[in-house]
């Protein structure tokens, strides 16, 4: 936490799950959480799992839970406006002169759920970019409060583990790493590509 600048040392917690994960939340630079499940603190000897840990110490001096839930709150608030906006042009479209005619009260509705559920999908994808660009920018930190081959390991580490089918954790959403293919919407790169990125430091 000194090396990553903090003011303060985050809470540490340990909770019972089988796969390696870690994540961390919290509101601001002094108030946040570092939480570990028991499958990493097992699978990983001490150098990966303090890796591991300026990962997600990185997360926190970089701000990156704060603004990502910022950038979730405006693209959601965008996606509202603009499918309603649009609801609303094309009742006006289809109404006639005398202004009979238009979408109706359901259309409306049903119209404006559409245009909510295709436009949160595009805004997924520039929200899932900047996701990734933080993983990378996490390991980077990490590689420089430990060092690269730490953070490597411990990556090379969770590749092993991604291999072996395990249940989903009900921490998913917030874990350091995904098995997935990686695409426009992937939220994490790939294993592969953070190791390299890593191995070029």
């Amino acid at each position: 936490s000194r090396k990553a600048g903090l003011p303060e040392v985050p809470e540490v917690g340990i909770y019972q799950a089988p796969r390696p994960n870690a994540f961390a939340t919290g509101p601001s630079k002094k108030k946040s959480l570092l939480a570990f499940s028991t499958g990493l603190l097992s699978a990983m000897d001490r150098h990966e799992v303090e890796a591991v840990a300026a990962h997600e110490i990185s997360h926190i001096a970089n701000g990156d839970m704060v603004t990502m839930t910022l950038l979730t709150g405006v693209m959601n608030a965008f996606v509202m406006f603009l499918s309603r906006i649009i609801a609303q042009l094309l009742d006006s479209f289809l109404r006639d002169d005398e202004g009979r005619g238009g979408l109706g009260f359901l259309g409306y509705i049903l119209t404006v759920m559409v245009l909510e559920t295709f436009l949160m999908l595009l805004a997924s994808i520039p929200l899932a970019a900047f996701s990734r660009r933080r993983e990378y920018r996490a390991d980077a930190g990490a590689a420089r409060i430990t060092s690269p081959a730490a953070m490597i390991s411990a990556l090379q580490r969770l590749q092993t583990a991604a291999a072996a089918p395990q249940p989903k954790d009900s921490f998913a959403m917030a874990k350091i790493s995904s098995s997935k293919r990686v695409s426009l919407f992937s939220t994490h790169p790939s294993l592969e590509d953070r190791v390299a990125r890593l191995r070029s430091m």
